[in-house]
């Protein structure tokens, strides 16, 4: 436990430096080169050492509640993290409240909450710094940067699971059994969910939300840049 203490420990450190404004790309990418490996890690290291405990790691869950603006935005990103660290989102709509119902073992909830609120903050320092073209609508261009940002940030932490899972032999079978435990948990709950309908975004800012989600730090390598 020590040893996951201190991994996680680093992890949050080099997410706080992302975090700050003041840090530039270069920074950024020598602070945390290692850390999308780290919590990658970390999440099979946990799965292993339930498998032979499962009480060590119960499933849970937790209610996460979307501030405006942007709230439904927001909560696509919660999702967009939580899928490939195992995680499972229910969200819920009412007037005026966004929430999400988030599900998962304990060190993966745990995963997923450190890496969304840091990405939360990395993504309002890049909108901040993406100004709006001229002609375009404000809202609806930051609407859209934060679509193409959460689809830049799913790929890249599909990538990074699965390649934390390969590295050890067996843990592929042992992590589909969590996802298992996480699903039945959120259809007991939720036995009849439907599905969100579709988007239409009106905004320019889908292709520059791509390119800042390819760069924001999730602690992994830094993305190959392209001219």
């Amino acid at each position: 436990m020590a040893d996951d203490d201190s991994l996680l420990g680093r992890v949050r450190k080099l997410l706080a430096m992302a975090e700050d404004p003041a840090c530039t790309p270069a920074e950024a990418e020598a602070f945390t080169a290692k850390a999308t490996e780290l919590i990658a890690k970390y999440g099979v290291d946990q799965a292993l050492l339930a498998a032979a405990d499962p009480a060590a790691d119960p499933v849970g869950d937790r209610i996460v509640t979307h501030t405006p603006p942007y709230a439904r935005d927001k909560a696509g990103l919660l999702a967009a993290v939580a899928a490939p660290l195992r995680c499972r989102v229910v969200h819920l709509t009412r007037p005026g409240e966004s929430r999400s119902h988030l599900f998962g073992h304990a060190a993966d909830l745990e995963r997923v909450e450190l890496l969304f609120t840091s990405l939360l903050v990395q993504a309002a320092h890049g909108i901040a710094a993406s100004p709006v073209p001229p002609g375009e609508h404000a809202a609806a261009y930051r609407r859209s940067w934060l679509v193409g940002y959460t689809q830049a940030i799913s790929g890249r932490l599909w990538a990074a699971e699965q390649s934390a899972a390969a590295i050890v032999p067996g843990a592929e079978l042992v992590l589909v059994d969590r996802t298992d435990l996480v699903e039945r948990r959120r259809d007991e709950m939720y036995p009849r969910l439907g599905k969100l309908g579709p988007r239409r975004l009106r905004g320019g800012g889908l292709a520059h939300g791509y390119r800042a989600g390819q760069a924001a730090d999730l602690g992994g390598r830094s993305p190959v840049s392209s001219s």
